[in-house]
Protein backbone atom coordinates (compact mmCIF):
# COMPACT_ATOMS: atom_id res chain seq x y z
CA UNK A 1 0.00 0.00 0.00
CA UNK A 2 1.60 3.39 -1.12
CA UNK A 3 2.43 5.88 2.29
CA UNK A 4 2.55 9.59 1.89
CA UNK A 5 5.72 9.40 1.33
CA UNK A 6 5.93 7.55 -1.63
CA UNK A 7 3.78 10.06 -3.22
CA UNK A 8 6.21 12.92 -2.26
CA UNK A 9 9.43 10.97 -3.82
CA UNK A 10 6.88 9.93 -6.55
CA UNK A 11 6.21 13.84 -7.23
CA UNK A 12 9.62 15.04 -6.41
CA UNK A 13 8.60 17.09 -3.57
CA UNK A 14 9.00 16.85 0.56
CA UNK A 15 6.35 14.95 2.59
CA UNK A 16 5.22 18.32 4.02
CA UNK A 17 4.47 19.57 0.70
CA UNK A 18 2.80 16.45 -0.19
CA UNK A 19 0.88 16.61 3.05
CA UNK A 20 -0.17 20.42 1.87
CA UNK A 21 -1.41 19.71 -1.24
CA UNK A 22 -3.28 16.61 -0.83
CA UNK A 23 -4.88 18.59 2.69
CA UNK A 24 -4.81 21.69 1.74
CA UNK A 25 -3.97 22.56 -1.88
CA UNK A 26 -4.80 26.51 -1.41
CA UNK A 27 -1.33 26.74 -0.30
CA UNK A 28 0.25 25.54 -2.84
CA UNK A 29 1.58 25.78 -6.52
CA UNK A 30 -1.17 25.03 -9.38
CA UNK A 31 1.66 22.84 -11.04
CA UNK A 32 2.80 21.16 -7.64
CA UNK A 33 -0.49 20.09 -6.83
CA UNK A 34 -1.36 18.30 -9.86
CA UNK A 35 1.79 16.92 -9.61
CA UNK A 36 1.30 15.50 -6.51
CA UNK A 37 -2.15 14.44 -7.29
CA UNK A 38 -1.05 12.56 -10.35
CA UNK A 39 1.32 10.83 -8.25
CA UNK A 40 -1.11 9.58 -5.37
CA UNK A 41 -3.84 8.48 -8.34
CA UNK A 42 -1.14 6.99 -9.83
CA UNK A 43 0.17 4.79 -6.90
CA UNK A 44 -3.18 4.64 -5.77
CA UNK A 45 -2.40 6.65 -2.58
CA UNK A 46 -5.58 8.06 -0.32
CA UNK A 47 -5.12 10.22 2.49
CA UNK A 48 -5.62 8.56 5.93
CA UNK A 49 -9.23 10.02 6.77
CA UNK A 50 -7.94 10.43 11.00
CA UNK A 51 -4.58 12.30 9.95
CA UNK A 52 -6.77 14.66 7.39
CA UNK A 53 -8.72 15.94 10.62
CA UNK A 54 -5.88 16.43 12.64
CA UNK A 55 -4.07 18.63 9.78
CA UNK A 56 -7.03 20.42 8.67
CA UNK A 57 -9.72 20.14 11.66
CA UNK A 58 -12.22 18.87 9.38
CA UNK A 59 -13.47 14.90 9.60
CA UNK A 60 -14.97 14.85 6.01
CA UNK A 61 -18.18 13.96 7.26
CA UNK A 62 -21.46 15.46 6.95
CA UNK A 63 -24.80 15.31 9.14
CA UNK A 64 -27.85 14.79 7.16
CA UNK A 65 -30.60 14.57 8.93
CA UNK A 66 -34.26 13.81 7.12
CA UNK A 67 -37.81 13.49 8.45
CA UNK A 68 -38.45 10.23 6.94
CA UNK A 69 -37.32 7.41 4.29
CA UNK A 70 -40.51 5.63 4.02
CA UNK A 71 -41.04 8.23 1.64
CA UNK A 72 -39.26 7.86 -1.66
CA UNK A 73 -39.90 11.69 -2.18
CA UNK A 74 -36.26 12.12 -0.30
CA UNK A 75 -34.50 9.74 -1.68
CA UNK A 76 -33.64 11.94 -4.63
CA UNK A 77 -32.66 14.20 -2.59
CA UNK A 78 -30.17 12.16 -0.63
CA UNK A 79 -28.61 10.64 -3.69
CA UNK A 80 -27.69 14.53 -4.97
CA UNK A 81 -26.27 15.06 -1.56
CA UNK A 82 -24.60 11.76 -1.69
CA UNK A 83 -23.04 12.91 -5.46
CA UNK A 84 -21.89 16.35 -4.06
CA UNK A 85 -20.38 14.61 -1.25
CA UNK A 86 -18.24 12.26 -3.37
CA UNK A 87 -17.59 15.08 -5.74
CA UNK A 88 -15.87 16.80 -2.62
CA UNK A 89 -14.18 13.69 -0.89
CA UNK A 90 -16.64 13.63 1.68
CA UNK A 91 -19.32 11.64 2.99
CA UNK A 92 -22.61 11.57 4.77
CA UNK A 93 -24.11 10.47 7.91
CA UNK A 94 -27.68 9.85 7.76
CA UNK A 95 -30.27 10.00 10.64
CA UNK A 96 -34.24 9.72 10.47
CA UNK A 97 -36.02 12.38 12.99
CA UNK A 98 -39.50 10.99 11.97
CA UNK A 99 -40.82 15.09 12.19
CA UNK A 100 -40.38 14.52 15.90
CA UNK A 101 -38.61 17.53 17.59
CA UNK A 102 -36.95 15.93 20.69
CA UNK A 103 -35.50 13.50 18.46
CA UNK A 104 -34.18 15.58 15.96
CA UNK A 105 -32.50 17.60 18.06
CA UNK A 106 -31.02 14.85 20.23
CA UNK A 107 -29.70 13.28 16.69
CA UNK A 108 -28.14 16.40 15.36
CA UNK A 109 -25.98 16.70 18.85
CA UNK A 110 -24.89 12.90 18.58
CA UNK A 111 -23.57 14.12 14.62
CA UNK A 112 -22.37 17.18 15.75
CA UNK A 113 -19.81 15.60 17.87
CA UNK A 114 -18.30 13.88 14.16
CA UNK A 115 -19.42 15.57 11.53
CA UNK A 116 -18.24 19.00 10.12
CA UNK A 117 -20.93 20.67 9.57
CA UNK A 118 -25.47 19.93 9.49
CA UNK A 119 -28.25 19.41 7.02
CA UNK A 120 -31.68 19.42 7.88
CA UNK A 121 -34.27 18.90 5.41
CA UNK A 122 -37.63 20.23 6.75
CA UNK A 123 -36.64 20.41 10.34
CA UNK A 124 -39.46 20.80 12.80
CA UNK A 125 -37.24 22.30 15.57
CA UNK A 126 -38.24 25.85 16.29
CA UNK A 127 -36.17 29.21 14.79
CA UNK A 128 -34.85 29.72 17.93
CA UNK A 129 -33.34 26.28 18.26
CA UNK A 130 -32.06 26.03 14.85
CA UNK A 131 -30.55 29.70 15.29
CA UNK A 132 -28.91 28.68 18.72
CA UNK A 133 -27.49 25.43 16.66
CA UNK A 134 -26.16 27.62 13.68
CA UNK A 135 -24.05 29.46 16.34
CA UNK A 136 -22.85 26.27 17.55
CA UNK A 137 -21.84 24.57 14.12
CA UNK A 138 -22.02 25.25 10.37
CA UNK A 139 -25.68 24.68 9.17
CA UNK A 140 -27.75 24.28 6.14
CA UNK A 141 -31.45 24.32 5.77
CA UNK A 142 -33.69 22.61 3.67
CA UNK A 143 -37.30 23.36 2.93
CA UNK A 144 -37.10 25.40 5.38
CA UNK A 145 -36.53 29.21 6.14
CA UNK A 146 -35.00 30.95 9.21
CA UNK A 147 -34.41 34.32 9.24
CA UNK A 148 -31.01 34.82 7.23
CA UNK A 149 -29.77 31.27 8.10
CA UNK A 150 -28.11 29.47 4.85
CA UNK A 151 -31.33 27.32 3.17
CA UNK A 152 -31.17 25.42 0.08
CA UNK A 153 -35.54 26.19 -0.84
CA UNK A 154 -37.53 23.92 -3.37
CA UNK A 155 -40.65 26.79 -3.80
CA UNK A 156 -43.77 24.55 -4.47
CA UNK A 157 -45.55 27.78 -2.57
CA UNK A 158 -45.21 29.53 -6.21
CA UNK A 159 -45.25 25.93 -7.72
CA UNK A 160 -48.93 25.41 -6.26
CA UNK A 161 -50.48 28.94 -7.45
CA UNK A 162 -49.00 28.03 -10.71
CA UNK A 163 -51.42 25.21 -10.45
CA UNK A 164 -53.93 26.93 -8.86
CA UNK A 165 -53.97 29.69 -12.28
CA UNK A 166 -54.87 26.54 -14.20
CA UNK A 167 -57.60 25.29 -12.30
CA UNK A 168 -58.70 29.23 -11.94
CA UNK A 169 -58.68 29.24 -15.84
CA UNK A 170 -60.67 25.72 -16.32
CA UNK A 171 -63.22 27.22 -14.35
CA UNK A 172 -62.74 26.16 -10.82
CA UNK A 173 -63.80 28.41 -8.26
CA UNK A 174 -64.19 25.84 -5.08
CA UNK A 175 -61.03 23.98 -4.38
CA UNK A 176 -59.83 22.06 -1.40
CA UNK A 177 -56.16 22.24 -0.33
CA UNK A 178 -55.63 19.01 2.03
CA UNK A 179 -52.57 19.87 4.20
CA UNK A 180 -49.56 18.45 5.31
CA UNK A 181 -47.74 17.65 9.07
CA UNK A 182 -48.79 20.58 11.67
CA UNK A 183 -45.37 21.57 11.98
CA UNK A 184 -44.68 21.71 8.18
CA UNK A 185 -43.22 25.26 7.59
CA UNK A 186 -43.65 24.13 3.75
CA UNK A 187 -47.09 23.62 3.82
CA UNK A 188 -47.79 26.83 5.80
CA UNK A 189 -46.13 28.62 2.70
CA UNK A 190 -48.50 26.83 0.42
CA UNK A 191 -51.62 27.62 2.67
CA UNK A 192 -50.76 31.29 2.35
CA UNK A 193 -50.21 31.84 -1.26
CA UNK A 194 -53.10 29.60 -2.19
CA UNK A 195 -55.52 31.48 -0.06
CA UNK A 196 -54.40 34.95 -0.88
CA UNK A 197 -54.37 33.83 -4.57
CA UNK A 198 -57.68 32.31 -5.10
CA UNK A 199 -59.47 35.53 -2.69
CA UNK A 200 -57.56 38.06 -5.07
CA UNK A 201 -59.19 36.32 -7.91
CA UNK A 202 -62.72 36.07 -6.38
CA UNK A 203 -62.47 32.01 -5.59
CA UNK A 204 -62.60 30.02 -2.45
CA UNK A 205 -59.47 27.84 -1.14
CA UNK A 206 -60.49 25.45 1.99
CA UNK A 207 -58.05 23.76 3.95
CA UNK A 208 -58.74 20.49 5.47
CA UNK A 209 -56.01 19.57 7.64
CA UNK A 210 -53.08 19.43 9.27
CA UNK A 211 -52.31 15.80 8.05
CA UNK A 212 -50.03 13.26 8.28
CA UNK A 213 -48.35 12.74 4.41
CA UNK A 214 -49.65 9.57 4.24
CA UNK A 215 -51.97 7.20 1.93
CA UNK A 216 -54.20 6.89 4.66
CA UNK A 217 -54.80 9.79 5.84
CA UNK A 218 -55.57 10.75 1.74
CA UNK A 219 -58.41 8.49 2.04
CA UNK A 220 -59.86 9.95 5.41
CA UNK A 221 -59.43 13.25 3.57
CA UNK A 222 -61.93 12.31 0.25
CA UNK A 223 -64.64 11.21 2.63
CA UNK A 224 -64.34 14.86 4.31
CA UNK A 225 -63.71 16.47 0.77
CA UNK A 226 -67.16 19.09 0.78
CA UNK A 227 -69.20 17.88 -2.08
CA UNK A 228 -69.44 20.95 -3.91
CA UNK A 229 -65.53 21.16 -3.91
CA UNK A 230 -64.67 20.59 -7.43
CA UNK A 231 -60.57 20.57 -7.20
CA UNK A 232 -58.48 19.52 -4.92
CA UNK A 233 -54.96 19.92 -4.38
CA UNK A 234 -52.64 17.59 -1.99
CA UNK A 235 -50.06 18.42 0.24
CA UNK A 236 -47.46 15.35 -1.08
CA UNK A 237 -48.06 12.27 -3.22
CA UNK A 238 -48.91 9.89 -0.78
CA UNK A 239 -51.98 12.06 0.16
CA UNK A 240 -53.32 12.33 -3.43
CA UNK A 241 -52.98 8.48 -3.82
CA UNK A 242 -55.16 7.92 -1.10
CA UNK A 243 -57.55 10.68 -2.02
CA UNK A 244 -57.42 8.73 -5.56
CA UNK A 245 -58.45 5.75 -4.12
CA UNK A 246 -61.26 6.99 -1.58
CA UNK A 247 -63.06 9.15 -4.13
CA UNK A 248 -62.67 6.44 -6.49
CA UNK A 249 -64.96 4.15 -3.72
CA UNK A 250 -67.45 6.76 -2.84
CA UNK A 251 -67.80 6.75 -6.80
CA UNK A 252 -66.23 10.76 -7.52
CA UNK A 253 -64.78 10.16 -10.54
CA UNK A 254 -61.15 12.18 -11.51
CA UNK A 255 -61.62 14.51 -13.20
CA UNK A 256 -64.99 14.37 -14.37
CA UNK A 257 -66.81 15.21 -10.94
CA UNK A 258 -63.76 16.47 -9.03
CA UNK A 259 -59.93 17.97 -10.37
CA UNK A 260 -56.84 16.55 -8.34
CA UNK A 261 -53.43 17.43 -8.20
CA UNK A 262 -50.17 16.86 -5.65
CA UNK A 263 -47.48 19.25 -4.55
CA UNK A 264 -44.63 16.64 -5.94
CA UNK A 265 -44.00 14.22 -8.45
CA UNK A 266 -43.43 10.61 -7.43
CA UNK A 267 -43.35 8.58 -10.25
CA UNK A 268 -46.35 6.41 -9.70
CA UNK A 269 -48.66 9.42 -10.36
CA UNK A 270 -48.19 9.33 -13.85
CA UNK A 271 -48.83 5.67 -13.72
CA UNK A 272 -51.90 5.97 -11.97
CA UNK A 273 -55.48 6.07 -14.14
CA UNK A 274 -55.84 8.91 -14.73
CA UNK A 275 -51.92 10.00 -14.64
CA UNK A 276 -52.09 13.17 -11.94
CA UNK A 277 -51.40 16.72 -12.44
CA UNK A 278 -48.28 18.01 -10.25
CA UNK A 279 -44.98 19.60 -9.76
CA UNK A 280 -42.21 18.74 -10.42
CA UNK A 281 -39.77 19.29 -7.41
CA UNK A 282 -36.09 19.22 -8.35
CA UNK A 283 -34.76 17.37 -4.69
CA UNK A 284 -31.39 16.08 -6.62
CA UNK A 285 -30.45 19.70 -7.58
CA UNK A 286 -31.82 20.52 -3.70
CA UNK A 287 -29.86 18.03 -2.15
CA UNK A 288 -26.16 18.59 -4.08
CA UNK A 289 -26.63 22.70 -3.41
CA UNK A 290 -27.27 22.06 0.28
CA UNK A 291 -23.85 20.39 0.33
CA UNK A 292 -22.23 23.15 -1.49
CA UNK A 293 -23.47 25.29 0.18
CA UNK A 294 -22.19 23.94 3.80
CA UNK A 295 -18.86 23.49 2.20
CA UNK A 296 -18.93 27.25 1.06
CA UNK A 297 -19.40 27.59 5.57
CA UNK A 298 -16.86 25.15 5.80
CA UNK A 299 -14.50 27.45 3.42
CA UNK A 300 -15.14 30.48 5.83
CA UNK A 301 -17.99 32.18 3.47
CA UNK A 302 -20.50 33.27 5.87
CA UNK A 303 -23.50 33.17 3.44
CA UNK A 304 -26.50 33.98 4.74
CA UNK A 305 -29.00 33.79 1.77
CA UNK A 306 -31.86 31.61 1.11
CA UNK A 307 -31.38 29.74 -2.60
CA UNK A 308 -35.02 28.89 -4.24
CA UNK A 309 -35.22 26.58 -6.57
CA UNK A 310 -38.63 26.46 -9.10
CA UNK A 311 -40.72 23.82 -9.23
CA UNK A 312 -42.85 23.20 -12.54
CA UNK A 313 -46.44 22.43 -12.74
CA UNK A 314 -46.51 18.97 -14.94
CA UNK A 315 -50.43 19.03 -16.25
CA UNK A 316 -52.13 15.48 -16.58
CA UNK A 317 -55.39 14.00 -17.21
CA UNK A 318 -56.52 14.55 -13.50
CA UNK A 319 -57.78 18.18 -14.13
CA UNK A 320 -60.36 19.56 -16.34
CA UNK A 321 -62.84 21.62 -16.51
CA UNK A 322 -65.93 21.07 -14.03
CA UNK A 323 -69.62 19.72 -14.69
CA UNK A 324 -71.11 22.34 -16.83
CA UNK A 325 -67.95 24.28 -18.35
CA UNK A 326 -66.72 21.27 -20.43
Amino acid sequence: MATLLDVARAAGVSKATASRALQRPELVAEATRLRVQEAADRLGFHPNAAARALTTGRTGLIGLIVPTLSNPFFAPLVMGAQQAAEETESHLLIAVSEYHAQREAALADRLSEQADGLIMVTPVGTDTALRERFRRRPLVLVDRQVGRLPAVVADTAAGLTELLDHLLAQGHRDIAYVSGPADSWADEQRRTALTAQASAAGARVRVLGPLPPTFDAGIEASRALPDDATAVLAYNSYLTLGLLHGLGAAGRRVPEDVSLAAADDLSTLSATTPPVTALDVPLQEAGALAVTRLHELLDGHRRTVTSRLPAAPVLRASTAPPRGRR
